[in-house]
């Protein structure tokens, strides 16, 4: 008897606390989740410890994969395998390679700290750029526009521009915006940053001469921000909450709200796949998939066996995907 008056405690527990949360959120927040079917996702063994970070391709096969402890990976063939390559850096400094990118067969690598590298020939041959002593903060972010063309953005929101190879640098915004955890840019060159904190967030466009600061939505500090396939912004905070902003022009305007699951782990990034399906992932193997803008979400169940935190998904305009993860884990997209 006392067992069952235990089991209707704990039952009318979960339906008042159902409720509580339907009239702030708009719904029930679920504590457990349906496991997919079946994953498109494949683990890819790298061979390593180190943290990826970052990957790019120079074509529809040839990339490389960039992280910590000077990690540098080549593929051959569109990711499904990598090898180690090696950079001539000095052995002393342990480098962090945090961001690469190409634009043909013209790439670029930013590291920390003050690294900059740039390739003319698809990565078979990498020269290192020399970096003012006065820029501003440590490269964080390295965009390729084209032929000797690239943007770097650093960690405390300074913009500089090349348009002769990395021989010179023109600031698109010198004056800083502070510390940032997080950073992204657009489909039209806009940026999104957020604070070192995460107490607030700020934006800039092409042409404005500083940063927009913006204060969070809630008292739940922000992780990670970034851009929806539309231009609108999206928001994951802590306490496993995201976000979506429905109107590119007014970054004040933000959804209620979506909590996937509280499993006690919170997320890190978000992802749409070629499909239009929503990724989210986080600690302790969190990889969840929303078929419905986010109304309800499944585990993927690779994710779920992999050992790590996952801290990048990463879809390329060709269709290529990757889930990047600590302690060398990473997963490919196979549809």
């Amino acid at each position: 008897m006392k067992r069952l008056l235990s089991s209707l405690s704990r039952s009318l527990f979960a339906l008042v606390f159902c409720g509580v949360l339907a009239l702030g959120l708009g719904g029930c927040v679920s504590t457990g989740l349906p496991v997919a079917a079946s994953s498109p996702w494949q683990p890819v063994d790298i061979h390593t410890k180190s943290n990826p970070l970052d990957l790019a391709f120079s074509d529809s096969r040839h990339g490389f994969l960039v992280g910590s402890n000077r990690l540098i990976l080549e593929t051959d063939d569109g990711g499904a395998s990598w090898q180690e390559r090696a950079l001539e850096l000095p052995a002393e400094e342990n480098f962090r390679l945090i961001s690469i990118d190409f634009s043909g067969d013209e790439g670029w690598i930013a590291g920390q700290p003050g690294l900059l590298l740039h390739s003319t020939d698809a990565g078979q041959s990498w020269s290192r750029l020399f970096l003012d002593t006065k820029l501003p903060g440590e490269p964080y972010l390295i965009t390729a526009l084209g032929r000797n063309r690239a943007e770097l953005a650093t960690n405390v929101g300074a913009i500089y521009r090349t348009d002769d190879g990395g021989t010179s640098w023109q600031a698109d915004v010198s004056d800083a915006a502070g510390a940032v955890r997080d950073l992204r840019r657009g489909p039209d060159g806009q940026y999104v940053s957020v604070s070192s904190l995460g107490n607030f967030f700020a934006t800039w466009n092409p042409g404005e001469a500083i940063w927009t600061p913006h204060q969070r939505v809630s008292s739940q500090r922000v992780q990670a921000m970034g851009f929806q396939p539309g231009g609108e912004l999206w928001m994951v905070t802590r306490g496993a909450q995201l976000r979506f902003n429905p109107d590119a022009a007014n970054p004040e305007d933000w959804s209620k709200p979506v909590i996937p699951i509280t499993n006690g782990f919170g997320y890190l990034d978000l992802a749409w796949d070629p499909s239009g399906q929503l990724w989210t992932g986080g600690g302790s193997g969190t990889l969840l998939v929303s078929a419905d803008g986010g109304k309800s979400w499944q585990k993927d169940p690779v994710g779920a066996q992999q050992p790590t935190n996952f801290s990048r998904i990463a879809f390329s305009a060709d269709g290529k995907g990757f889930v990047l993860g600590e302690r060398g884990s990473l997963l490919r997209w196979v549809g």
